[in-house]
């Protein structure tokens, strides 16, 4: 933590989105780090007022990032970094509402873009997704300097836009922008629900005795990285002047089979019920994801350091600790995929 806490020992921060599993996460190491004061600016549309840490250096605003007096609020703070982790989250999400996809994420960029400009921020990183913006026909591993417009649901296509925003900002405004790409990220701090990632909701279904739904065969792979390493790379890429004006991937840099996610969480849970399969969303476009992190490692020395195994295990005690508000707060309701409808009908039956 030495060279983060130099780096953000009596600094300002806003943090979007910073009571989601990674903003959490994100803002408890940034108070922690010495920093003055930590805004938050989270509307709660996914998340929890609970999962934000309760520390005196953490100010938590409530309210979307579409709201024009609470931007102007929270950048009269004049934070000298930014973190903007909000997002209408996620494929099926956007597939279901792609106009307020299209708000949340395009415009709220926009929006938080001149709004840092204004007020001279020292740099602005962007939460992008690398599971979304090189789509289908992408080579592995994964690099940046490969993307690609086969783009397959709207929160990838407003995902690709926030870059091209940071990227106009970089070049016209010589603003310092960093994109950093997540690949499914996982860990404590992601409360379950009709749209969250697939580690918590199988979590949450397998400690309920459930069978865990898969859509497609098992043997599509996911670059699965610990929230921890996410934080620890988003940190670096904050200060790191060698990051300014670049995009960068922030995954563990290795491949895991659903099948094998959906047995190890079934094992460490202890249920029996097993898979149900289903077919795959028509989204869900890529058999294999695998992201190549050498840029990130050789720009800010970024290195992921958990084990798949070691991670389940800390969501899995987080889950434990924490179970009785996880069940009160996790949604899964209308808009929900229809296999995973499906699946519940047939488990509760």
């Amino acid at each position: 933590m030495g060279a983060h806490s130099n780096a953000y020992r009596d600094q300002i921060v806003l943090v979007t989105g910073g009571a989601g599993a990674i903003g959490s996460n994100l803002t408890r190491a940034l108070a922690e780090a010495g920093a003055e004061k930590v805004i938050v600016l989270d509307d709660l549309s996914s998340s929890q007022r609970w999962n934000i840490p309760s520390l005196p250096n953490i100010l938590f605003v409530e309210g979307s990032i579409l709201d024009e007096i609470l931007l102007k609020r929270v950048f009269f703070e004049r934070p000298a970094y930014v973190f903007h982790l909000a997002a209408f989250f996620a494929n099926q999400n956007s597939v279901d509402h792609p106009e307020l996809d299209l708000m949340v994420n395009g415009l709220g960029t926009l929006r938080l873009l001149q709004y840092s400009k204004m007020v001279g921020i020292k740099q602005f990183v962007y939460a992008s997704s690398g599971c979304s913006i090189y789509g289908s026909e992408s080579p592995l591993p994964l690099r940046e300097d490969f993307v690609s417009i086969h783009l397959s649901s709207p929160y990838q296509i407003t995902k690709m836009v926030g870059e091209l925003y940071c990227n106009f900002f970089s070049h016209h405004h010589e603003m310092e922008t960093v994109r950093t790409r997540f690949f499914n990220s996982y860990g404590p701090g992601e409360i379950p629900g009709a749209y969250r990632n697939v580690i918590p909701n199988f979590m949450y279904w397998a400690l309920q005795g459930k069978g865990l739904p898969i859509t497609g065969t098992g043997d599509e792979t996911r670059d699965f990285t610990y929230v921890g390493d996410i934080v620890d790379g988003l940190l670096r890429a904050g200060y790191a002047k060698e990051a300014a004006g670049q995009e960068m991937n922030l995954a563990s840099g290795r491949e895991t089979r659903i099948i094998d996610l959906a047995n190890k969480i079934n094992d460490l849970t202890g249920n029996r019920a097993g898979v149900v399969f289903s077919a795959r969303r028509k989204w869900d476009t890529k058999s294999r994801i695998l992201a190549s992190v050498d840029r990130a490692k050789q720009l800010i020395g970024y290195e992921p350091k958990t084990s798949f195994e070691e991670g389940l295990k800390k969501t899995f005690d987080w889950f434990r600790t924490n179970w009785d508000a996880i069940d009160r707060s996790a949604r899964f309701g209308p808009g929900m995929s229809a296999a995973v409808k499906s699946f519940i009908g047939k488990s509760s039956s």
